[in-house]
C-alpha cells in the first residue's frame, strides 16, 4: 500500500502596519512548496486572505530572515522568517 505524499515547508510570515490589518493576524505559518519564492507566497497570502491584503502586498518590501528581498524571485528558506513591511509614512 503505497502512500503519495506532497512535500511541504512552511515559514513563519509576520505582518506589520496596513498588513497586519489587512490580513488580521500578526503573524501566521504558512505551509509553502519546497523551494518557493517570495512572489509566490505573495501570490499564496493574497489567495488566502482576500483582496484586501492582495492591494497592500504590492506595495509592501520583504524581509527574508531579516535580509532585504529586493527581488521576488528570492527562495524562501524551510522554517525561515518572512518579514512583510508597508510603506512607513513619515520619518
Amino acid at each position: 500500500m503505497g502512500s503519495t505524499s506532497v512535500e511541504v515547508t512552511s515559514v513563519t510570515v509576520r505582518y506589520f502596519a496596513a498588513a497586519r490589518a489587512a490580513a488580521g493576524t500578526e503573524a501566521e505559518l504558512v505551509e509553502t512548496a519546497p523551494h518557493s519564492t517570495v512572489a509566490q507566497l505573495v501570490r499564496q497570502l493574497a489567495d488566502q486572505h482576500g483582496e484586501k491584503l492582495a492591494d497592500v502586498l504590492e506595495r509592501c518590501s520583504y524581509l527574508v530572515d531579516g535580509i532585504a528581498a529586493s527581488d521576488r524571485a528570492v527562495r524562501l528558506p524551510g522554517g525561515g522568517t518572512v518579514d512583510i513591511l508597508p510603506p512607513f509614512a513619515g520619518g
